[in-house]
């Protein structure tokens, strides 16, 4: 099966896209732009989803749901909300179809034009705060903590599996504060739990930071991120958490009266990933034979495939299996016993190697004989005779060897591809070379960081939380800078 795979220095692109549609991930789909996301691909975004789910609730927030359709006047309430999203808007201006009286087929009704269109909803700021007028009075109901797990439409002309397409799922988070800090606050708590869940649950090392300003969400006072490193030099941002102030509650009137009885508009954040986080871990990890899955998400942790001949060895396998179906349960590891007897062991192997199962147990009768079996680990492709005794608790452990492992080599490489560029030349030698994230210095101008991307095509990913102020000089115009800022081509 690695041989239909295009290998990542041929074609990076093909790669990627051989992964999604060989792993069994995703799919195109009838409708331009949009994919569609296969069963193996939906378990590995259940469990993301599950996780995160998880340490929001934590954290005090509430899942809600709000309409799909937005009218388009709210979209015009918030000036730099509006124009941030104009151009990716999809717009329903009909409620209704009818024959074709000509015999064409089916026509929209032309008697059925709504009074207003409707929006289908790029993000969802506009109809909550809407709503939350109606829901805050007092600093009695606040903090509001509020999530949603839904989909958006964003009309994209060039779109790529999972990383951009014009339909894709996702969460927003959308909270009001009676202060300032306490809203700066949440946005930094909520870019700390996407920082955690992409290390720990990814294993995917990122970089936290605030955008520059052209970078910024559209509406927003700051945006913060996370940003990782994929195999390819470029960046990707992986999680975004922004801070509103009281643009939106200004913009949609809500107003809650403090403990002294006095008016004020509340502070908001909003925050989000998408299932761009599933792209993110295919290029992060995966290599040339197929996807490498850390095993706290891999939606298969252990497949154990069965060596046999004839019925009575195979169902001594059965029986044995059985037991330790039954122990690899009880330690809450997702195993799959795979017997079916269409297709041979070696294409089986070849099968979850593909899918990135981070292990493989092969078993036969003589196996059982010897009390071993023979362990394959994705993440090395070591191979290793592990007794059955105790061999849920082996493979417990081996899991967890297997995430530390996938994130140890990631982190080298994102460490490794971070370089510090003084001058425009030592700048471009690296981009043109093994790109990664640049560390260089700028002025802070929109227009100084315009003309980079123009010239280069890398952008400003993030000014890094970890920054210390150093003096330097822009890397185009030679204007003076107080600290370094990350530079990258970036999806």
């Amino acid at each position: 099966m690695s041989k239909e795979i295009t290998s990542r220095q041929q074609d990076y692109s093909q790669w990627y896209n051989d992964l999604i549609l060989k792993g069994g991930l995703a799919d195109y789909s009838a409708v331009r732009g949009c994919m569609v996301i296969k069963p193996y691909g939906y378990a590995l975004w259940e469990n993301m989803r599950d996780q995160l789910d998880k340490m929001f609730k934590e954290t005090g927030h509430q899942n809600a749901y709000f309409p799909l359709f937005i009218p388009k006047s709210f979209l015009s309430k918030e000036a730099a909300h509006v124009q941030g999203f104009a151009k990716e808007c999809a717009v329903v201006t009909h409620y209704r179809l009818m024959n074709d009286p000509n015999g064409g087929g089916i026509i929209v009704d032309p008697d059925a034009k709504l009074e207003e269109e409707l929006i289908i909803r790029p993000t969802s700021e506009t109809i909550i705060w809407n709503t939350y007028k109606t829901w805050i009075q007092s600093y009695r109901d606040l903090p509001l903590l509020i999530n949603q797990w839904a989909n958006v439409v964003r009309w994209e002309m060039r779109t790529r599996l999972f990383l951009r397409t014009a339909e894709f799922l996702w969460q927003e988070g959308h909270t009001a504060h009676a202060t300032a800090q306490e809203a700066i606050d949440e946005t930094l708590l909520m870019l700390n739990i996407y920082a955690e869940f992409a290390e720990e649950w990814m294993a995917m090392p990122v970089i936290k930071g605030v955008k520059s300003i052209n970078e910024r969400f559209a509406g927003a006072e700051d945006t913060y991120c996370i940003e990782a490193l994929m195999q390819d030099g470029k960046a990707l941002q992986a999680g975004t958490s922004h801070f509103l102030g009281q643009n939106f509650a200004k913009a949609f009137d809500v107003k809650f009266s403090d403990k002294q009885n006095k008016l004020d508009y509340v502070w908001a954040t909003s925050w989000g990933v998408s299932t761009r986080l599933i792209g993110a871990l295919v290029m992060a990890h995966s290599d040339d034979e197929g996807l490498v899955l850390p095993p706290k998400l891999a939606p298969i942790q252990v497949v154990i495939i069965p060596i046999y001949k004839g019925d009575e060895q195979k169902n001594l396998i059965d029986e044995k299996v059985k037991v330790l179906m039954i122990t690899f349960k009880a330690l809450g590891i997702k195993v799959k016993y795979d017997d079916n007897d269409n297709n041979r062991p070696g294409w089986k192997f070849a099968e979850y190697e593909m899918k990135g199962v981070p292990i493989r147990i092969a078993i036969g009768a003589r196996d059982i004989e010897k009390n071993v079996v023979e362990v394959a680990r994705r993440d090395t492709k070591e191979k290793m005779t592990v007794s059955i005794d105790g061999l849920a608790e082996a493979m417990h452990v081996l899991l967890n060897d297997i995430q530390t492992n996938i994130y140890s080599r990631a982190k080298k490489y994102r460490d490794e591809n971070i370089s510090k560029a003084d001058t425009w030349d030592e700048f471009k030698k690296v981009l043109d070379g093994p790109g990664g994230f640049i560390s260089a210095h700028w002025d802070g101008t929109a227009e100084t960081e315009d003309k980079i991307k123009e010239l280069s095509k890398a952008t400003i990913r993030c000014i890094p939380l970890s920054n210390t102020q150093e003096e330097g000089k822009c890397i185009l115009t030679g204007n003076p800078s107080r600290e370094r800022v990350l530079f990258a081509r970036a999806y």
